[in-house]
């Protein structure tokens, strides 16, 4: 919640405000771990008065910092203790949003090289090659779209260099209107509505006592009332791990016939984790319940990135409307140049649909049994999950439980870098464009994302870390906790 200050009318006023803003902040100077993470440049709040200027954030004229997403700014911690790509193995990193890639039980074998025609050594078209477009195009069809009138062609498909790519060609193209976001929810958000002005956020915090799920009717109204004009949100949810499907997905798509663009990044739509065996292999988007391809405004973001558990690839795409797609061709010209040109012709034989299906089946039992193993460690150490993930492979765990200072998502993030593990606090997912809300009152502060994307043995490797210092403090207490952080690899604990 933003923190509204009056009107200035004199000195008197100024010096009040500036009291009334300490108070808020009063108990992030108590925790060292907030004094870090404030000290980060562009996680300054923005907006009071009186201005000041940061020489760390505004060092040439005209630039300001954006602030790091939550896995820049946790690496970055990470490697501040000690953390490297070159040695990654040595940690547990359930921080990253990322599956494994390597090869998993009854999967299609891993692709282990690509042909380069001499054409594909010149730039690809903007809005992607023409065949992987059909692809895309076909697969949505096959999966979604059986006996509809109105079907998806090349010309509602646009390839982009990555999810953040295709976020952003939108955010690009969308006029100055109102956009209404939820919270907890993906934490690029954040960034994209802090650097395209034109699009005025306008947030939703989504209630945990009723599992996260959006309220239908609610939005309706603020689309009535408040003149929504594009509501964006992930489905499945990062980083709740729940699903809109079925009837409700189907309301929500309706919303579009109120006027409002729907933007939904669907990246984890195999991650579902059916209770019957019957229901292994089938997968959620918003594609099922479009009317007319070319006139609902719907806009799907997805990609190989986390269903095909390709990340590095970064062959994306953004579907809806032909005249959007004929925008996004042009705000791809001048925001990344499209996306690389070998990687689109190697990706085509992925999306046929019997190679698709076959691998969201091997993908959802594999990962559904690290899920439920998983929540029986944490089940073990009584950090019982409140509302387990439906889908996505996020757990959205609750530290109220613990003792402070360790039920705060900072502070637990940093004990366990000490013990070379990587877990993302949960306010990365408020998503807080002004970055004004005192962190101690976000609605996320008691929460960490867990990742179970990487391979058993790390997510073992990063449990055990977890235990260690949750059995430390129940059986020692927690003195020695909150404090002794490194600034920088040459930085001593006893230094800060």
């Amino acid at each position: 919640m933003h923190i509204h200050l009056p009107r200035i009318s004199s000195i008197a006023n100024i010096a009040h405000q500036v009291h009334e803003v300490m108070k808020h902040f009063k108990h992030e100077k108590e925790s060292e771990a907030h004094q870090i993470f404030r000290q980060q440049v562009g996680h300054q709040p923005k907006g009071f008065l009186p201005q000041t200027v940061n020489p760390d954030e505004e060092t040439i004229p005209g630039i300001e910092h954006p602030g790091s997403t939550g896995v820049i700014y946790c690496s970055d911690r990470a490697m501040a203790n000690g953390f490297s790509y070159a040695q990654s193995h040595e940690w547990a990193n359930l921080g990253q949003g990322a599956p494994e890639v390597g090869p998993i039980p009854n999967a299609h074998p891993r692709p282990d090289s690509i042909t380069m025609p001499l054409d594909s050594l010149e730039y690809a078209p903007t809005t992607g090659v023409k065949a992987l477009r059909e692809a895309v195009a076909n697969l949505y069809n096959h999966t979604y779209r059986q006996g509809k009138a109105s079907q998806y062609t090349y010309e509602n498909v646009c390839i982009v260099p990555g999810g953040r790519s295709g976020l952003s060609r939108v955010a690009a193209v969308v006029s100055d209107v109102y956009c209404s976001y939820q919270i907890p929810d993906y934490t690029a958000y954040d960034q994209v509505l802090s650097a395209f002005k034109r699009l005025v956020p306008v947030p939703t915090v989504l209630d945990p006592k009723h599992k996260y799920r959006l309220d239908i009717e609610q939005t309706r109204k603020d689309i009535r009332t408040q003149g929504l004009a594009v509501i964006i949100a992930s489905n499945p949810r990062n980083p709740t791990g729940q699903v809109i499907a079925g009837k409700d997905l189907k309301e929500l798509v309706a919303l579009g016939k109120e006027g409002t663009t729907l933007i939904l990044d669907e990246f984890y739509s195999w991650y579902i984790y059916p209770d019957h065996e019957r229901d292994f292999g089938k997968s959620v988007s918003s594609a099922e319940y479009v009317d007319d391809v070319n006139t609902d405004p719907i806009v799907i973001i997805d990609g190989l990135t986390k269903n095909w558990r390709l990340p590095g690839w970064r062959v994306c795409w953004v579907m809806g409307p032909k005249n959007l797609i004929t925008a996004l061709s042009q705000s791809g010209s001048f925001l990344d140049g499209g996306a690389n040109h070998p990687m689109q012709l190697a990706a085509i034989p992925l999306l046929e649909p019997s190679y698709v299906a076959k691998e969201k089946i091997a993908l959802q039992k594999h990962f559904k049994a690290k899920r439920d193993h998983v929540l029986k460690r944490l089940h073990d150490l009584h950090l019982d999950v409140d509302i387990p993930p439906q889908a996505t492979f996020y757990i959205w765990l609750n530290l109220e439980k613990l003792p402070p200072p360790l039920n705060n998502g900072l502070t637990f993030f940093e004990e366990l870098l000490k013990e070379k593990s990587i877990v993302i606090p949960g306010i990365f997912f408020d998503i807080n464009p002004a970055h004004r809300r005192d962190l101690f009152h976000s609605p996320c502060h008691h929460f960490v994302r867990l990742s179970f994307g990487p391979p058993l043995e790390d997510l073992d490797k990063g449990l055990d870390a977890i235990g260690r210092v949750v059995k430390a403090a129940r059986k020692e207490g927690t003195k020695k906790f909150g404090h002794s952080y490194k600034k920088s690899l040459e930085t001593a604990p006893e230094q800060i």
